[in-house]
């Protein structure tokens, strides 16, 4: 019965919402350059994903963050669901890291480049270097917050290594960085899977860490720190 409601309802409504709030959200975005009127929309996006997939979602911690405030969040990575977890419980406004070859898909592209969201290229190591500096003088300049899934990818069980990109891009714009535990949902819709449980999934948002005083030579402690948080968080 579950993968049935999963097959023949959740799915549907979630493509239909994903293609037609996709549509209002890129001509959003082309007339609002911010990337707030985008935002916005995502988040509606969310919202009605985790609704039609009766999936609850309570969040732990979002009062310890300055709603005006910029941060990089690091969130673990198991379900793509994530993203809509994240979207209806974070009270920022914030933009995703997304792979450079996303950018040159026509729509799509657009969309990205509009709304703000910021490319990284992992094609070398100087070339994704590059993208993190442009992702921390982005979070400098306009005051915006990121997120990033410091796995690299979703994980199967428990959690991968973290790559360092996000603790250099908060020590590089001199923001606080903040752990981000998504409990639950991998039980809900694991990796390669087409069911979509029903069930109740927690967000736990840790204690910020301040980044200023901090080099980029403590990137690795200050990525091991987070490795524990979330570890902690999830428990």
């Amino acid at each position: 019965m579950s993968f049935l409601r999963s097959l023949l309802f959740s799915t549907p409504l979630i493509a239909l919402s994903t293609i037609l709030l996709g549509l209002v959200s890129i001509a959003a975005s082309w007339l609002d350059r911010t990337g707030q009127a985008p935002h916005c929309i995502a988040r509606l996006w969310g919202k009605i994903v985790l609704a039609v997939s009766f999936i609850r979602v309570r969040s732990e911690g979002v009062e310890k963050l300055d709603p005006k405030g910029s941060y990089v969040f690091v969130a673990n990575h198991s379900s793509y669901m994530d993203i809509p977890a994240l979207l209806s419980v974070l009270p920022q406004q914030y933009r995703f890291f997304a792979k450079s070859g996303l950018y040159r898909i026509p729509f799509l592209g657009w969309h990205l480049r509009w709304a703000g969201h910021l490319p990284v290229d992992r094609s070398n190591a100087r070339n994704s270097l590059k993208s993190m500096s442009a992702g921390a003088q982005a979070v400098r300049d306009r005051g915006i917050s990121v997120v990033l899934f410091p796995e690299g990818g979703r994980s199967p069980t428990g959690l991968r290594e973290f790559r360092e990109g996000a603790a250099y891009i908060a020590i590089k714009a001199g923001v606080p960085i903040v752990a981000v535990a998504i409990v639950g949902m991998r039980e809900l819709l694991p990796m390669n899977s087409i069911h979509i449980r029903n069930g109740r999934v927690v967000v736990r948002v840790g204690e910020p860490i301040p980044t200023s005083g901090l080099k980029s030579t403590n990137r690795a402690e200050l990525t091991e720190r987070l490795y524990r948080q979330i570890g902690e968080l999830l428990t």
